[in-house]
């Protein structure tokens, strides 16, 4: 009951993330579809590939595609004025979806008794590869790379549920809270992994090589 509640919230999430995307970037709407879906299901279908479960395994989630396509839909249909708030509460929906689903990708691993790293990347994967494929087919650069602390709490949930550290359902909807917040408050206070620039862009770099 866990898994699908949760795979519910990460759909119905990353859906509507997606889709508001697609809007921001001026799609028509099988843009705004496609986008949406790809956000919804795409991370689920990179972790079934690594952790040896077919990605036609997707296609038996009848309910959860016509869940996305009604998020999507609300969405298309929200009134104008109501979707430029989306700044302000478009990376709480993020945060949802990757909580959710990092926390759904951890349990379907460790049920199939795949090792820790195994259940961690199942974890990170389901919780960020929607997104990363949502920036990238919208020509952006991944949130995950370079914003506040993102991945880390997918590896945060993956690590919790391989150690079995939560196990029944109230651990896990917890868990599934705690992560929320946790993504919520690293992007309110600008939580950032530490980082370092050389000072020149790879494109100022490489014409300078080619100039010689």
């Amino acid at each position: 009951m866990t898994w699908e509640v949760l795979s519910m919230i990460g759909t119905i999430a990353f859906a509507v993330s997606g889709a508001i995307v697609a809007m921001e970037e001026d799609y028509d709407i099988l843009g705004v579809y496609i986008l949406g879906i790809v956000t919804a299901f795409g991370g689920g279908a990179i972790r079934n590939l690594l952790i040896g479960v077919p990605v036609s395994a997707l296609w038996g989630q009848g309910l959860f595609f016509q869940i996305a396509l009604l998020s999507i839909t609300a969405v298309f249909l929200f009134p104008t004025n109501l979707l430029r708030h989306w700044q302000k509460w478009g990376n709480l929906f993020d945060a949802i979806g990757l909580s959710a689903f990092a926390i759904q990708g951890a349990i379907y691993a460790e049920k199939m008794n795949h090792p820790l790293s195994a259940v961690i990347v199942a974890a990170v994967l389901t919780g960020i590869g929607g997104g990363i494929i949502r920036d990238l087919l919208a020509g952006r650069k991944p949130i995950v790379l370079r914003a506040e602390i993102y991945a880390v709490w997918a590896i945060l949930a993956g690590l919790i549920i391989g150690l079995e550290i939560a196990v029944d359902s109230w651990q896990l909807y917890t868990l599934f809270v705690i992560i929320t917040g946790l993504r919520v408050l690293s992007y309110t206070f600008d939580w950032k992994l530490p980082s370092r620039h050389l000072g020149v862009s790879p494109k100022i770099h490489n014409q300078k090589q080619i100039g010689g």
